[in-house]
């Protein structure tokens, strides 16, 4: 039987580093896309928006719109230099959402839609019901990507389906640990087709999201069902493709530690994080290294 965990917890790292003034000791900041020297004149802030612009290919429809942008991109920038002063053990850079406001950003891109009911009822139950309660041998540490149970990062653009890369990467994770072959699924599928509970673009629960694989019959290949980043029309005819399916799915015992980790050591999980902070907009690294199997 494929089983899959679900924890409910939020994530908040600090992070940070320290910008040194533009001489010829300063530090090259190319990891994070600027210097603190472009705040200083507005030239330079022109030529490091037109840079950017070029970088991730952002072309506006107006120099109305792209006087906007410009402003909230000098903002962000602005924010992104303070934190980098004030914090320690991450840091923050310039990306592609740099010229959307923090509302567009959690908007456009965040997605989990929590039903409180349905996890208090998980909730109660999961304790009984979880698959690795008995598991004792704790490894020190474990990496699925060295494994070869994860997949290439993907993009989810503008859409809020994070709750279905989140289930498909789980899935991916278990076939392959169960079959050998690391198969990357359509979370398309799940965003056309899982619509009693699910909601598209608008944010979805990754519990629906694996019973539905459960009573749909298993998930088609990304290759036959490929994402477009943005809600499609659900293809019935792709039944006589190849699918993966699972059994069923557990949650993760709430805020037991040991659990999660005994979970982890048998396979890669589906979780959910609080990343609604303005930080997160644009992280770029953490300076610590987390031992998750700290024992």
């Amino acid at each position: 039987m494929a089983l899959f965990s679900f924890t409910k917890f939020s994530l908040l790292v600090l992070f940070s580093i320290s910008l040194l003034a533009c001489t010829s000791l300063a530090r090259d900041h190319s990891i994070v896309g600027y210097s603190s020297d472009d705040l200083t004149c507005i030239d330079k802030l022109i030529n490091l928006f037109d840079k950017w612009m070029d970088k991730h290919g952002k072309i506006y429809k107006s120099i109305e719109e792209k006087l906007h942008r410009f402003e909230i991109f000098k903002e962000n920038l602005k924010h992104i230099d303070e934190r980098n002063k004030m914090v320690t053990n991450y840091w923050l850079g310039l990306n592609e959402f740099s010229d959307l406001s923090h509302d567009e950003f959690k908007e456009m891109y965040l997605g989990l839609k929590v039903d409180q009911e349905l996890l208090n009822k998980r909730e109660k139950l999961s304790q009984e019901e979880f698959a690795y309660r008995d598991f004792v041998d704790l490894p020190k540490s474990v990496d699925w990507r060295k494994k070869g149970a994860v997949t290439p990062v993907k993009n989810q653009g503008q859409c809020g389906s994070c709750w279905a890369f989140s289930t498909v990467a789980a899935v991916e994770g278990i076939n392959q640990i169960k079959t050998g072959n690391l198969t990357s699924l359509s979370e398309q599928e799940l965003i056309d087709c899982d619509t009693t509970y699910n909601n598209g673009c608008n944010g979805g629960l990754m519990d629906y999201a694996f019973q539905f694989i459960v009573s749909n019959g298993g998930l088609h290949k990304e290759d036959d069902y490929p994402y477009l980043m943005e809600e499609g029309t659900c293809d019935e005819k792709r039944d006589e493709s190849e699918v993966v399916t699972i059994d069923g799915y557990h949650d993760v015992p709430a805020n037991d530690e040991q659990s999660l980790l005994k979970a982890l050591a048998n396979q890669p999980l589906s979780v959910a994080i609080e990343a609604s902070t303005r930080d997160f907009q644009f992280y770029s690294g953490v300076n610590i290294l987390i031992h998750s199997f700290s024992l």
